[in-house]
């Protein structure tokens, strides 16, 4: 796949998500309003992250990594794919519903689990909230399978749009949630929320997971795929052998994360013992996950999917040298987003959570700038291992990526209760960042050789004399903004929202243009080409709608 038609591929897919995560953080920006960021959101968040971590600890990441090249074989069946589809889509849902009614049932035992110290005396009222928020999200489950499913049948029938477009629904559906509970309680407390209130968050929350899915129903109808009730394993034997050591996989990374949320939850626990009022828990933790994964979601996830069908494609033709090419070419476009964001959020976390985060206490705010710089050392390695494991996946070899993501969650997690250990309660939580970005950074060598069997080598300079080059430019261009940032003390000051608004706009306009043109100068020939494909994108959108346009001189 060409540069031109990847850019072309993943253009469309890169503005459904910047759009989907515009939304996600006025979502983001309203929840913490209405929640704030200590132990009342994180019984919230706890909560609703929970169906995310069973589904993809139990059926998503099998979902997302094998079964788009096998419907891509499926195709090659006489009735075209659609009783494999069908199958695959009515076992996999019946699955999914007896996992929300074990989870509803077990839900108490769950929150134990991911956050054991809300079960310790004097915190009965988080414990007693997290529960039933839990049994309020739980049924997310069965529709995150339903919409990764008809995402994963319009991907391997080349519709990619629609699955980056449908959470903005769901996003647009909690945000009018969230919006009403606001206006009509806007200090909700651990003392004061009611029944009712509880629901009205829980299940709303749950509503647009329900929209988002349901959308994809018309998508995957127009793509020629009939879908039909049909139970049966003919078919699936093989997809659900590959499938074992991808749950393996996701096994390892959830309980990597199971750890983050028990940890996250402890030090706020903890730090509200101590008389801390600031926000130092888990949701500091997802907020600033969030902001971290923008720039990797609007680059790489667009582009790695839209070249997984391609990669598998090479894969069943055995051309692994091609693979080999595509995947670095992926790492080098990717860089020239992720490599200045991850500098950016590492120079000037606080500056962007205070102006995002405007409705909070300047030290919440601040405190979630200080999780976002922690992560954001580690956004490159990140972007760089979930291209690599996608070459597994194209050669459908599940077994092999289990070693490197073991390796890397035995280092977050032995960093993570060293952390929890040594550090002060209130910043454990900026360790557990550290942990996230150091994992990763150690976990790339083993993944570069892992992959060696399918591709032959991919050495480390292929990409990161490149990668240097452009962090070299993001420091030129930054460290001069950073350093004024600090003689005038834009963090600490205890300025209006204007002005901090301002001083962001100041970072945001100067780094990006004084970036583009060092890494120009430096000879980045990414640069150049992304900027080429960016104009050719810009003519044939602007010249499509002119062609659109009946030539009446109107």
């Amino acid at each position: 796949m060409k540069p031109a038609e990847l850019f072309h591929a993943s253009s469309v897919m890169a503005l459904g998500t910047i759009l989907s995560r515009i939304t996600g953080f006025i979502r983001s920006i309203l929840a913490v309003a209405v929640l704030g960021t200590a132990l009342l959101a994180d019984t919230y968040n706890v909560a609703n992250t929970m169906p995310n971590i069973l589904y993809n600890l139990l059926v998503g990441g099998a979902l997302t990594a094998i079964f788009v090249p096998q419907l891509i074989r499926s195709f090659g069946d006489e009735d075209g794919g659609h009783a494999f589809a069908s199958r695959l889509v009515t076992t996999i849902s019946v699955i999914l519903l007896a996992l929300v009614a074990l989870g509803v049932f077990f839900a108490p035992i769950l929150v134990r689990i991911y956050a054991p110290e809300f079960s310790t005396a004097g915190f009965e009222t988080e414990f007693r909230l997290t529960v039933a928020f839990t049994r309020y999200c739980l049924p997310q489950i069965f529709f995150l399978g339903l919409f990764t499913m008809l995402g994963q049948v319009a991907n391997a029938r080349g519709s990619f749009a629609p699955l980056m477009w449908a959470p903005i629904a769901n996003n647009l559906v909690v945000i009018v949630i969230f919006s009403l509970v606001l206006v009509v309680a806007p200090d909700l407390t651990l003392g004061n929320i009611s029944t009712t209130q509880t629901q009205i968050l829980g299940w709303g929350t749950t509503l647009g997971v329900v929209i988002q899915a349901l959308i994809l129903i018309p998508v995957v109808k127009h793509t020629g795929i009939h879908l039909r009730p049909k139970l049966g394993w003919q078919g699936l034997s093989k997809s659900f052998s590959l499938a074992g050591w991808t749950l393996v996989y996701v096994l390892i990374s959830q309980l990597g994360y199971l750890v983050t949320v028990n940890i996250s939850t402890s030090a706020a626990v903890r730090s509200a013992k101590e008389g801390i009022k600031t926000g130092v828990g888990f949701t500091p933790f997802s907020n600033a996950y969030l902001i971290m994964m923008l720039p990797y979601s609007i680059v790489t996830i667009s582009i790695i999917t839209a070249l997984l069908p391609h990669l598998s494609k090479l894969a069943l033709d055995k051309k692994g040298d091609e693979v080999r090419q595509q995947l670095i070419r992926a790492i080098r476009m990717v860089g020239v987003v992720t490599v200045p964001s991850g500098v950016a959020f590492l120079l000037f976390g606080p500056n962007i959570t205070r102006v995002l985060f405007f409705g909070i206490e300047k030290s919440d705010a601040t405190y979630i700038g200080y999780v976002l710089s922690s992560l954001g050392i580690g956004l490159v390695v990140f972007s760089i291992n979930l291209i690599l494991i996608r070459g597994f996946n194209a050669f459908e070899d599940t077994k092999t990526q289990v070693l490197s993501i073991l390796f890397i969650n035995m280092v977050a997690v032995g960093l993570s209760y060293l952390f929890l250990n040594v550090l002060k309660n209130e910043w454990v939580t900026v360790g557990l960042g550290f942990a996230f970005s150091i994992s990763y950074i150690a976990g790339l060598f083993v993944t570069l050789a892992l992959l060696t069997r399918h591709t032959g080598r991919i050495y480390f300079h292929d990409f990161s004399g490149q990668h240097i080059r452009l962090f070299i430019a993001s420091l030129i261009a930054m460290l001069p903004i950073f350093t004024v940032s600090r003689i005038f003390t834009w963090v600490e000051s205890d300025t209006s929202t204007l002005v901090r608004v301002g001083e962001l706009l100041i970072i945001m306009v100067i780094s990006p243009i004084g970036y583009y043109f060092i890494a120009k100068a430096m000879r980045v020939n990414e640069i150049s080409v992304t900027s080429e494909l960016v104009k050719i994108q810009f003519s044939r959108a602007t010249g499509s709608r002119r062609k659109s346009t009946p030539e009446t001189g109107e």
